[in-house]
């Protein structure tokens, strides 16, 4: 069988910035406290005219570009997403009309944070089943719409973006080694957004005016569990591919806190010359936050044939998992 490659990346963060400067504005907090505690210094948002597809469209044609292939050669679309233009059709569907790509089936992905390593594991295995052979996979949030904007412990943390790739079957050798998932539903109000499906049904005033149409996380229980999924979902992925951390030449954690990166790359024995962090100008853009990473590495050129890519992330769910590649 043979396995997926990534072959061509794209990105795409709407125009609008939001730094801690304005926070301060609008809730009670400060620069030095916002970067202190998340390394973020500035994050995107949406136009409100904008939906999820609007950001998708543009960096899934980049990736297209990169990766020389046109929307008709397109078996599969996945998106990961957990704010999708529409409840029904998904994000995926309406990519897929965006782009023209009228021979690939299409669906979401929810699995939040960690979406786009679970995305990328699904790509690999459709790839692996000989069931499609290119497919075209992001990861896209417009978290600024599910955001409490009065509440300041999750306000300072989120932003909007989109980043996609092109996956294929590898001829060499090199491409996906293996991906490693996992999830734990009993600690599921850990990071939730409550309204919007079956259990808060039918939206009201009412429970709008609960707030339970907005994200809440306990932050201490978010870190904990982040740092300790991080650290040995990473581990296996390495010990199984008979890797260690001096092997891996790019870490591409999932961009949800400073803090939390810095504790797994200590626990893993990875410096952070070697990581790739967009979080002090994207802040958290969710399933987002790898691929445009990855794209703007690419891009600028730091990552080359044969280098062994770790990726991991953690995310409502809960959700969590890594892959590691041979670019």
């Amino acid at each position: 069988m043979k396995s997926g490659m990534i072959i061509g990346t794209g990105s795409f963060v709407p125009e609008e910035v939001i730094t801690n400067d304005d926070l301060e504005k609008m809730v009670d907090t400060s620069d030095e406290w916002i970067v202190t505690r998340t390394g973020i210094s500035e994050r995107r948002k949406a136009a409100p005219e904008m939906a999820t597809t609007d950001l998708s469209a543009p960096a899934a044609q980049k990736a297209l570009e990169a990766a020389g292939v046109s929307p008709q050669e397109l078996d599969l679309i996945i998106v990961a997403t957990i704010t999708p233009d529409t409840t029904c059709p998904s994000a995926a569907c309406w990519l897929q009309g965006r782009l023209g790509a009228t021979r690939a089936f299409a669906f979401d992905v929810n699995a939040a944070c960690a979406g786009f390593v679970y995305g990328l594991a699904v790509a690999d295995q459709f790839i692996r089943a000989g069931t499609a052979k290119r497919v075209l996979m992001v990861g896209a949030e417009i978290m600024t719409r599910v955001v409490n904007w009065e509440d300041r412990a999750t306000c300072i943390l989120w932003g909007d973006g989109a980043g996609a790739v092109v996956v294929a079957p590898s001829e060499d050798g090199r491409g996906i080694l293996s991906s490693h998932l996992y999830a734990d539903g009993k600690r599921g109000e850990t990071l939730i957004i409550g309204g919007g499906g079956s259990r808060v049904s039918p939206i009201s005033r009412e429970t709008v005016d609960q707030d339970l149409h907005t994200l809440k996380m306990n932050g201490q229980d978010t870190f904990k569990l982040g740092v300790r999924a991080f650290t040995d979902v990473c581990t296996e992925a390495m010990e199984h591919n008979g890797l260690q951390a001096k092997d891996i030449d790019h870490f591409v954690p999932h961009q949800a806190n400073i803090r939390i990166v810095n504790a797994v790359a200590k626990r893993l024995g990875i410096p952070m010359e070697k990581i790739l962090v967009t979080i002090h100008k994207y802040g958290n853009t969710s399933s987002a936050s790898i691929p445009v990473a990855l794209d703007e590495a690419v891009r600028e050129g730091r990552v080359q044939p044969g280098d062994k890519l770790l990726m991991a992330a953690f995310g409502g769910g809960l959700t969590w998992g890594a892959t590691v590649l041979i670019w």
